[in-house]
């Protein structure tokens, strides 16, 4: 019997088996398994791996070996009875030396070749960091087209005004809506009952003699050669074929309205963002907004040659809760439109103090158009506590003209759409609002109208209660013109999102999270709407929406205070571990869930006090001694700061929210007499002058390899 064949002797007989050649499958290497409970990796662990920092060691290196071999060269020529050759700085940057010609030495030299630069909503603040004070230009163009701005939306004027159905006007009691009339009452009242208070004199009938005043003040009309202060205005070619282009800085607000051509003038940034609403295409505005810092480059820091740019740095200072987009476009427009050698960034906040010689304080920034709050500590914004509200100083001038319109003013026909009247207003509320009470009384004043092609107009006019009801508003900002400024918003440019998972990257704090939240409006009811039909419409948020009912924000004082007084015993629990209830938005936390959708959607707006105590709780994380300094390092700044008054006004107010750390509060003024405008300015070319700390430089090389992504490695602050 023939045994049974294995499987092995069948392949054999069949010529199928498998024979070892001892030769590889493959030429190409076999990478064994990785251990994954023992493996170590040195990817991008040392700092020679990363090519900015590898850039910065072997550029130190470089100096070093030259300023060596200057130093063994200058001994090998020394004879004896010489001066002996001073040591040379080993540590400096290459553009110490760059205006030795011209007599600067250290610091002003390095700073003769800095370019500093300070957009804002209104004003752009430009110079060399040698200088002592910055050229103020306007942030505005003015581009060549069929309409001004003021022929726009068929004529219609700013303040609107409410007209009756035959189009003729309203009587100036009713011509802004009732609401705005219940709160301006309001808002005269309070200030009645509190002056009275405070044992000040209140005319019972002061209001109807200012009334009747301007009734019956005609205007006095002054010829053009009898005015000594004229306004020169800029001229244009009448061939419209010989017409620029465009126009920029201050000529762009003297463009007569009615020219020949028209020109319609463009403000590239409002409240702080891009301004989409008068935009079509995000490359026109990008544009723009290079024309406008390249024309003052030009004609202001007198460099009219672009390719000696190259041999300029810039630092650029972005705001505290910046876009990141806008970061972006400006290191893209810096370092490949303009050519400059070396770009670096520098927050609003941490600039101020840089100006201020501050080393930590609550930095609040009053500007036209944004106000932001944040704390600086020890050369760093605390991200948790920076605040940006949309609302400054020209919310104030609009507020004072719509309250001067309600008390009859006597040109009840201004217009800030109009280029003379929006000038003309801002000169009014300079010189006169106050957070004075002692200046409250019937005052008569005077202002003189000029405009392009007619006779001067001299107006007088009595004033009262709102010269000073006006600027209240920072502390009451519901009385502003909120509607507008999320028209367009994210039209044409999009928000950034996360390269891995598309979600929105900007930055957020908790604090700009908890303002949004007390502001966001309350969703409506289900039986509301089931009642109804129907809910809200998309066009945005009614003033009369109800608001969400949340925690105070400034409870979290009052439980210092009474943690700081109490007995020995159990600390008080750190809300990082204590859970908050559904609802209450979290605003005493420091992590606050917020849809991402509301950043966009839903205006921040509150009082400058609430503001200022909300960023000084998350800066402080409930830290009795860091709430303390902050509260006695307040520091304001900005355009709309100016206001007399404004300071002591802010103490009272955060006293009176705060009486247990009423003796700790102290508002600062900028030291050795600093304008306020321009301390953030100043800050910026201190910091552009640093030589061995300063190591947020970016040059071509390393955005032409990397890309926005050498951000992360030369900001300051985490991107």
């Amino acid at each position: 019997m023939v045994g049974k064949k294995s499987g092995k002797a069948l392949l054999r007989e069949e010529g199928l088996e498998r024979t070892d050649n001892n030769m590889d499958l493959t030429a190409w290497p076999q990478v064994n398994m990785i251990n994954q409970k023992n493996y170590y990796t040195e990817y991008l662990k040392r700092d020679d791996q990363i090519l900015p920092l590898r850039l910065q060691q072997e550029e130190r290196r470089n100096r070093m070996t030259t300023n060596a071999k200057d130093r063994d060269r200058a001994l090998a020529q020394f004879k004896p009875g010489e001066v002996p050759v001073p040591d040379i700085e080993m540590d400096l940057d290459d553009d110490v030396g760059l205006d030795e010609g011209n007599g600067l030495v250290g610091q002003d030299a390095l700073g003769s070749k800095i370019i500093v630069i300070h957009p804002g909503s209104q004003n752009l603040r430009i110079g060399l960091a040698s200088d002592a004070l910055p050229k103020t230009v306007p942030m505005v163009i003015a581009r060549r087209s069929t309409t001004n701005e003021s022929e726009e939306d068929r004529g219609e004027p700013r303040p609107k005004r409410l007209k009756l159905d035959n189009d003729s006007p309203m009587e100036p009691e009713k011509m802004f809506g009732d609401e705005f009339a219940s709160q301006y009452a309001t808002m005269c009242t309070e200030l009645k009952i509190h002056m009275r208070s405070h044992k000040r004199r209140v005319l019972p009938n002061s209001k109807e003699l200012i009334v009747n005043y301007n009734k019956r003040t005609p205007p006095e009309t002054i010829s053009e050669h009898n005015d000594p202060l004229r306004i020169d205005w800029t001229e244009i070619p009448n061939d419209p074929r010989t017409a620029p282009p465009f126009v920029t800085g201050k000529d762009a607000l003297r463009i007569p309205d009615f020219s020949n051509p028209r020109y319609k003038l463009f403000w590239p940034l409002r409240q702080g963002w891009y301004n989409e609403h008068d935009y079509n295409e995000k490359r026109v505005l990008y544009d723009d907004i290079a024309v406008i810092i390249e024309e003052a480059i030009k004609t202001q820091l007198n460099i009219p040659r672009k390719k000696d740019w190259m041999q300029y740095g810039c630092v650029f200072v972005v705001p505290d809760l910046y876009e990141r987009r806008y970061v972006t476009q400006i290191l893209r427009m810096l370092l490949r439109d303009f050519g400059f050698a070396r770009v670096c960034f520098i927050q609003e906040s941490l600039a101020a103090t840089f100006g201020a010689g501050y080393t930590s304080a609550c930095v609040v920034d009053i500007g036209a158009q944004k106000t932001s709050v944040c704390c600086v500590e020890e050369g760093m914004c605390l991200e948790n506590s920076r605040i940006n509200l949309k609302y400054g100083g020209a919310d104030v001038t609009e507020t004072f003209i719509k309250m001067m319109l309600f008390d009859h003013f006597p040109y009840s026909d201004i217009n800030l759409n109009r280029r003379y009247d929006f000038l003309l207003a801002e000169e009014i509320k300079i010189k006169f609002c106050t957070l004075n009470e002692g200046d409250i009384s019937p005052q008569p004043a005077d202002f003189h109208l000029r405009a392009s092609g007619q006779p001067t107009r001299k107006y007088l006019f009595k004033t009262y209660d709102e010269i000073l009801l006006a600027p209240q508003g920072y502390f009451r900002p519901s009385i502003f013109d909120h509607s507008w400024k999320l028209r367009d918003r994210r039209r044409i440019i999009d928000r950034s999102r996360d390269l891995y998972d598309g979600s929105p990257n900007d930055p957020i704090s908790t604090a700009q999270s908890a303002i949004i939240a007390m502001t966001a409006p309350a969703p409506p009811p289900l039986t509301s709407l089931a009642s109804n039909g129907h809910g809200e419409g998309p066009d945005g948020i009614a003033v009369s929406t109800p608001v969400r009912q949340l925690p105070n924000p400034l409870q979290k004082f009052s439980e210092q205070e009474r943690t700081s007084h109490s007995a020995i015993g159990s600390p008080a629990p750190d809300d990082d571990d204590t859970p908050a209830p559904q609802g209450d938005g979290e605003t005493n936390g420091i992590k606050n869930e917020l849809d991402p959708s509301l950043r966009d959607d839903v205006l921040p707006i509150a009082p400058l006090d609430v503001a200022i105590l909300t960023s000084i709780i998350h800066g402080a994380r409930n830290d009795d001694r860091k709430t303390r300094d902050f509260l006695g390092g307040i520091m304001v700044i900005g355009g709309g700061s100016q206001v007399p008054g404004l300071y002591t006004y802010l103490e009272e107010r955060l006293r009176e929210s705060r009486p247990g750390f009423a003796k700790d509060v102290m508002i600062g003024t900028p030291p050795r007499e600093l304008d306020p405008q321009g301390v953030v300015w100043k800050g910026g070319s201190v910091f552009g002058k640093l030589r061995q700390t300063n190591d947020s430089w970016i040059n071509r090389i390393e955005h032409d390899r990397l890309g926005a992504r050498v951000l992360a490695y030369k900001l300051m602050w985490a991107w």
